[in-house]
């Protein structure tokens, strides 16, 4: 059963509420979404194995105590075969008997002990099933050596299943499909095409379709039509923009260093690039060559350079007390750790202090890859600033080519200048010459000239020099000099306009130790630059970060192009094939379709890394174009969607939610790139960072139309991140999976916040003066947002919910206008106050419906 819009009776939630009508509205409008029942799949009819289903439960809640080297109570649940010797109480299993093993009756309290794990949560419903599901199917293996872990074995590309079925677009439904039969599913029939077009928008490009975009695709009845919308999509310049949010998270790119001082930094430059080099459809490879390495290929250019900002976009602590030693190699530990989780999906930071206890990975692999990143010319601090900006050396200018070309120019003609000061005419020999004629009428010069030049302090050395420079020269020498020095008045305005970007460079060589226990001064042994001694050789040793990056690339390398695509497919999938995109080792998830990811790296891997083309893939194929809506039977069989018989169903991230609300009412200024913008943010937001009087931190908001550019551009401060932005990455450390919560605070922020009540005002405002007629306005502006029209049981609720917001805002036009009041956008006085209050409210709540912010 489906419901669509319905009312509520809690209108006492709305009491002396400035949004009272769009909380009842709140409250009112709920979006179309299934009632079923959500159950755990019956577990005991699936196949069960240590390693693939149980050994993930044991790691994550028994492991810390029952660890090998200190067994609490004498049990090692380190492998199976130590679980199978037991502890104290003797073996802890009894195959094909849950109830009669100790394991499985110490994890559910029974026989008066404690319930495992001792002082922490329970195990949940699902996992104690899955445990004795594997019990009483006789405790089987699975693959247990980690020489054999799926992740570490180099991809091979698996046959397409045969499967028949004219569902089938391309080869990803062939393994879906065969999946699906497998479990005794069927697929789930394609969205409508309203759906489709607002699904394939805001997963390509973050903004929701025009109506015009809906009515020509819903018209178009060509057998291309909908690879029509695809292609348009990825064409548009905001694809980069889309694309781009997710890996700013996992370079933790931010505006700012971070810490007390939090120094801002020019590391947009870097945001842009990766913009473009989407939008290029720059290949994986190119991609990731050049922000490991960009600045070791031949010839860099100022692109290759800036695209190495990738490892320099890490929090840099520019406080007091910061030592600088320790700094840099937090900042290395940083460099590592975000490598090998973006490209690799390895919890490296592990082995920072030791072994790695899951995974064969060793201390010494962790600082092996460290003296990649240890050759840069940095001591850890911030080395230049100007009040606001505090950067590190290495850096360079990146401009424009117009600007680059400028300061080339008069560097080389204040250069060319330079050299043509002949001896005499301004050194200090010239200026003993004028000394000994010099006549003034400047007492303090005079006085200073009658001191030995031997016996002269600075200040009074300095003001003879200046006073020799503007009165002691001859004619034709001061008017060059004068002219050198407004070529460099030029240039130096010139240069602090010019963004300086943080980038790497190899060229201060040093020596790379392992540390103990992670201790920056506490050295072991040298080690020299490698790769992870279990993954695959490189073919030549590696010398530098340009070695590694190839062998990232390489066929034999097991991890990049995996990680990548399940990236990919993350984001349009709403999770992974992989569901730990962090980790692709023993303590993650293992894929749910393993031959489907194989086939999708090696195909991504044979077609020259190709982007685009991989997208395309994905959002051609029948998997993706399916409905999200469900069954009970469906919901019961497979509630989380792992098998993927329907489409997903998310709500948006926090950025592009923001951006839907700006383009649907008019406001979104689409411009691209440059440096970034402040929107709207609560009052105050960053007056804590006012502690000392070296800065001021009051918030600089933006004017005109920088206050509605989109979100990847406003300003992203690390100790106190955009207000609005919930559930975004903190940008402090390498981010692959973003978490979703859902409290009030979301409604609050969507419900109140300037930038939507503006948005639904602007809304209001467009669709009034687009037509005149009430239910018209109504049907316009929930179409803007939804994509679709409302049903006539939707219109009646809409026209109901308008009509209770007249009455309130008639009977109060002061508050009316209060409520139109909110944003820098002017309203059109023309338009009636209480008509227009009233349809704002509405188009708020329609913004707040569960379908305008979920991803349906």
């Amino acid at each position: 059963m489906f419901i669509g819009l319905r009312t509520c009776d809690n209108v006492w939630m709305a009491m002396a509420h400035r949004l009272t009508w769009t909380t009842i509205l709140r409250l009112a409008l709920v979006s179309a979404f299934p009632i079923g029942i959500y159950a755990n799949a019956s577990i005991g009819q699936q196949k069960v194995d240590f390693v693939h289903d149980v050994q993930p439960i044991i790691k994550a809640h028994c492991l810390q105590c029952h660890d090998a080297g200190n067994p609490g109570g004498g049990l090692s649940v380190a492998s199976l075969k130590a679980i199978r010797a037991g502890g104290g109480s003797g073996s802890s299993l009894m195959s094909n008997s849950s109830a009669k093993s100790i394991l499985m009756r110490r994890i559910e309290g029974l026989d008066g002990k404690p319930r495992m794990p001792m002082g922490f949560a329970p195990l949940s419903e699902k996992e104690t099933n899955t445990i004795k599901a594997w019990i009483d199917q006789g405790c089987i293996e699975g693959v247990v050596s980690n020489k054999q872990h799926w992740a570490y074995k180099t991809p091979n590309k698996p046959p397409v299943p045969l499967v028949k079925s004219s569902w089938i677009k391309n080869p990803i439904d062939n393994f879906v499909l065969a999946t699906l039969t497998k479990n005794n599913l069927k697929p789930s029939p394609e969205a409508e095409r309203t759906t489709l077009i607002r699904r394939l928008s805001l997963d390509i490009t973050g903004i929701p379709p025009t109506p015009t975009e809906v009515d020509d695709f819903v018209g178009d009845h060509s057998s291309n039509a909908y690879e029509k919308v695809v292609d348009r999509l990825l064409s548009s310049p905001h694809y980069g923009e889309r694309m781009a949010l997710p890996w700013l998270d996992a370079a933790r790119y931010a505006d700012s260093n971070g810490f007390q001082m939090d120094g801002d930094t020019y590391q947009y430059v870097w945001r842009d690039w990766v913009v473009k080099a989407f939008n290029d459809n720059m290949s994986f490879a190119d991609f990731t060559t050049k922000q490991l390495a960009g600045d070791l290929l031949p010839n860099p250019t100022q692109d290759d350079l800036v695209a190495t900002g990738f490892n320099r976009n890490h929090m840099l602590n520019g406080e007091g007390g910061a030592i600088p030693e320790e700094q840099r190699n937090v900042g290395l530990f940083d460099r590592v750790d975000t490598t090998s989780t973006t490209w690799l999906g390895l919890t490296m930071t592990c082995t920072r202090c030791h072994d790695h206890k899951y995974d064969p990975l060793k201390q010494k692999d962790y600082f092996s890859m460290m003296a990649l990143f240890n050759n840069v010319p940095e001591n850890g601090v911030p080395t230049d600033n100007d009040g606001r900006h505090f950067i590190a050396q290495p850096w360079i200018y990146a401009g424009s080519p117009a600007d680059m070309a400028e300061m080339d120019r008069l560097d080389k003609q204040l250069a060319l200048e330079r050299s043509q000061v002949k001896p005499g005419e301004e050194d200090e020999a010239g200026q003993l010459v004028w000394e000994k004629t010099a006549k003034t009428d400047n007492k303090d010069i005079n006085a200073i000239l009658l001191i030995e030049p031997k016996n002269r302090n600075q200040d009074q050395k300095n003001k003879l020099r200046s006073f020799f420079f503007d009165h002691g020269l001859s004619g034709g020498v001061k008017e060059r000099r004068d002219h050198r020095l407004l070529i460099d008045s030029q240039l130096q305005k010139l240069r602090s306009e010019i963004p300086r970007v943080m980038v790497m460079s190899d060229k201060m060589p040093r020596k790379t130790n392992l540390l103990i226990r992670g201790n920056y001064e506490t050295k072991g042994e040298e080690v020299t630059p490698n790769t992870p001694e279990s993954l695959p050789k490189p073919s030549e040793p590696i010398k530098n970060r340009l070695d590694f990056a190839k062998w990232m690339l390489s066929p034999q390398n097991p991890l990049t192009s995996r990680v990548q695509v399940n990236r990919i497919w993350q984001m349009f999938f709403g999770r992974g094939l992989v569901r730990t995109p962090e980790n692709f080792g023993m303590q993650g998830e293992p894929p749910t379709h393993p031959e489907l990811l194989d086939w999708l790296a090696v195909d991504f891997r044979e077609h020259n890394w190709d982007m685009k083309r991989l997208v395309k893939q994905i959002v051609t194929s029948a998997t993706y174009r399916q409905t999200s809506k469900t069954t009970p039977a469906l919901r019961a069989k497979d509630p989380e969607n792992r098998l993927l018989a329907r489409g997903s169903r998310f709500r948006m991230p926090s950025l592009i939610l923001r951006d839907e609300a700006l383009a649907v009412s008019g406001l979104l200024n689409p411009a691209m790139g440059g440096k970034p913008v402040y929107p709207y943010q609560p009052k105050g937001i960053w007056d804590g960072l006012n502690i000392t009087d070296e800065r001021n931190f009051d918030y600089p908001q933006s004017k005109g139309p920088d206050l509605y550019r989109r979100s990847i551009y406003s300003f992203w401060r690390r100790t106190v991140a955009p207000g609005d932005m919930f559930d975004a990455s903190t940008r402090q450390i390498c981010t692959v999976r973003s978490g979703q919560t859902s409290t009030p605070l979301h409604a609050l922020t969507t419900l109140n916040a300037v930038t939507w009540v503006e948005a639904a005002r602007n809304l209001a405002q467009n669709v009034m003066l687009s037509t005149s007629d009430d239910d018209n306005q109504l049907k316009e502006a929930f179409r803007r947002v939804c994509a679709r029209r409302p049903n006539t049981d939707e219109l009646r609720i809409l026209r109901n919910s308008m009509l209770r917001a007249q009455e309130g805002f008639s009977a109060d036009t002061k508050r009316a206008e209060e409520f139109l009041s909110q944003g820098d956008s002017p309203r059109d006085k023309k338009l009636d106050i209480v008509h227009h209050a009233a349809l704002s409210s509405v188009c708020l709540a329609i913004l707040n419906l569960d379908e305008a912010l979920t991803r349906e």
